[in-house]
């Protein structure tokens, strides 16, 4: 089965927007999530030959520091063999995919997409087996300094970030997960100013009992 994440975004009562262009596909499917996300706000994308802006991946680390700026289409691996691509056409207009990258960023170049609110983010999941990836979109007044996760039970951990050059207004960020198992109750993510204020916030029930 392909793995597929169809949108970066909960189901909007939960999630504080509709809509981030996302794709995916390759690797065993976490295809359960699908069904919690908001597939009509997300834009699947596959299709195209272009490859503009596309290149050798570059690898993104979690930073305190703010979110690292990326051209345009540049695929950036953020773990279990997913890459994530920014686009400059669209609102909040981004890819995740494990296999096709090129592919789907030609496709969600044609696709409008769907604002989130202001100051607030978007959030969603892959699942396959014990292995997770967390990915979702921000847009916010002031360019996050960073941006956390607590996962169900456990411990408060570190995103990383991606944003545009300029002053786009949003950005993404992921958290790769791999082997720590699907959380058992509530993820909450939190995008912090520079200042240690709390720029945005969201919470959803991510136990396999919401889905």
């Amino acid at each position: 089965m392909n793995r597929v994440v169809m949108a970066a975004v909960v189901t909007a009562a939960l999630a504080a927007g509709t809509g981030t262009a996302l794709a995916g596909g390759g690797q065993a499917s976490g295809g359960a999530d699908a069904e919690g996300l908001n597939i009509a706000a997300g834009k699947a994308a596959a299709g195209g030959q272009e490859q503009a802006g596309v290149g050798t991946p570059a690898r993104a680390d979690a930073s305190t520091t703010g979110p690292r700026v990326v051209r345009p289409y540049q695929p950036v691996e953020i773990g279990q063999g997913a890459k994530m691509g920014l686009l400059p056409e669209g609102k909040q207009n981004y890819v995740v995919a494990w296999n096709d990258f090129e592919e789907a960023v030609q496709q969600a170049k044609s696709l409008v997409g769907d604002d989130i609110r202001p100051n607030s983010l978007s959030g969603g999941m892959g699942v396959d087996g014990d292995d997770v990836l967390f990915t979702g979109a921000f847009r916010t007044d002031e360019v996050p300094a960073r941006i956390t996760l607590c996962l169900g039970t456990g411990a408060e951990v570190e995103a990383g970030m991606l944003r545009l050059p300029g002053r786009p207004g949003w950005g993404t960020y992921y958290h790769d997960a791999a082997g720590a198992g699907r959380p058992q109750g509530a993820v909450t993510v939190t995008a912090y100013g520079a200042d240690g204020s709390v720029l945005a916030d969201l919470t959803y029930d991510a136990s396999p009992a919401s889905r």
